[in-house]
């Protein structure tokens, strides 16, 4: 039986219930962090909490508990849901309060930690690359919404992925206004061409991930040339490899956009590489 800890109180599923006051429900009012656990520990957790701070910072949400509070609790919902291996989604709104945009109508905050088993994606996905399309739904410009903070309003991502679903895609590329490449609805996005590992740069419009951050690391010590900047989709069409990275992805080969081949349509040696050295890390936990 799964449990969720939900306002101070840990309660089946079945019984966790937010109202319908809620602002996170009413108009998206709120943030969360999806996070990854092996074997009992929870990967880059003060990272993942780090985003968190500077989320609700950015929406001037005065987090309800303590960073080592927040720890603790991720640790024992593991621990209550008897799971070593698993994703962990911890969520942060507004909290109930009267109809209306007004932040002070809600007095308390609303906190969610839910934890679902989970041992990555098979291994055929790895093997063989995922596909993607690259979405007619422009990414919300920064200049209205800041991307880096990772908010409960995803109805723009939701609406790419469907674009992408009814194509016979497994993810949505989304372009700026600019018409350059940002990141997937849930993942950022990687290439290789040469000696050179490209992604778009934050202020293309993107969220700046926990994993992103990890990859490029490792990249530069395998000796890449990694290159952040402003790319449009004709590059990425253009590219030796490709690969999309996300804490349940780790580094997903991407082998096709817009039912065209990247390279030669199969996982290349280095996304191989890069996969191996970030397994690595999760092994050091």
């Amino acid at each position: 039986m799964s449990l969720i800890y939900l306002n101070g109180q840990w309660c089946p599923k079945s019984r966790a219930r937010i109202s319908v006051y809620d602002h996170g429900f009413l108009y998206g009012d709120g943030i969360f962090e999806s996070l990854r656990a092996y074997a009992g520990q929870i990967f880059m957790l003060d990272e993942h909490l780090s985003r968190l701070q500077n989320s609700a910072d950015a929406i001037k949400l005065v987090l309800p508990l303590s960073r080592s509070t927040l720890k603790k609790l991720l640790y024992e919902s593991l621990a209550r849901n008897n799971l070593q291996n698993a994703r962990l989604r911890l969520t942060i709104s507004r909290g109930a309060g009267e109809l209306g945009l007004d932040m002070d109508l809600c007095p308390e905050p609303t906190i969610v930690i839910m934890t679902n088993e989970f041992n990555g994606y098979p291994a055929r996905l790895y093997q063989q690359g995922i596909t993607a399309a690259i979405a007619a739904t422009r990414r919300i410009s920064p200049a209205a919404l800041n991307p880096a903070i990772k908010s409960l309003n995803f109805l723009n991502n939701i609406l790419a992925k469907q674009e992408a679903k009814a194509r016979g895609a497994q993810e949505a590329l989304m372009l700026n206004t600019a018409g350059e490449l940002t990141e997937g609805t849930t993942s950022n996005l990687f290439w290789l061409s040469g000696n050179n590992l490209k992604t778009p740069a934050p202020d293309c419009g993107l969220l700046p991930g926990v994993t992103r951050q990890l990859v490029i690391k490792l990249a530069r010590r395998n000796k890449l040339n990694v290159v952040e900047g402003k790319f449009p989709p004709a590059d990425l069409l253009t590219a030796d490899e490709a690969f999309l990275t996300n804490t349940g992805f780790e580094i997903m080969p991407l082998s096709q956009v817009d039912a065209k081949p990247i390279g030669d349509g199969t996982p290349g040696k280095f996304t191989k590489k890069l996969h191996e050295s970030f397994t690595a890390q999760t092994k050091k936990l």
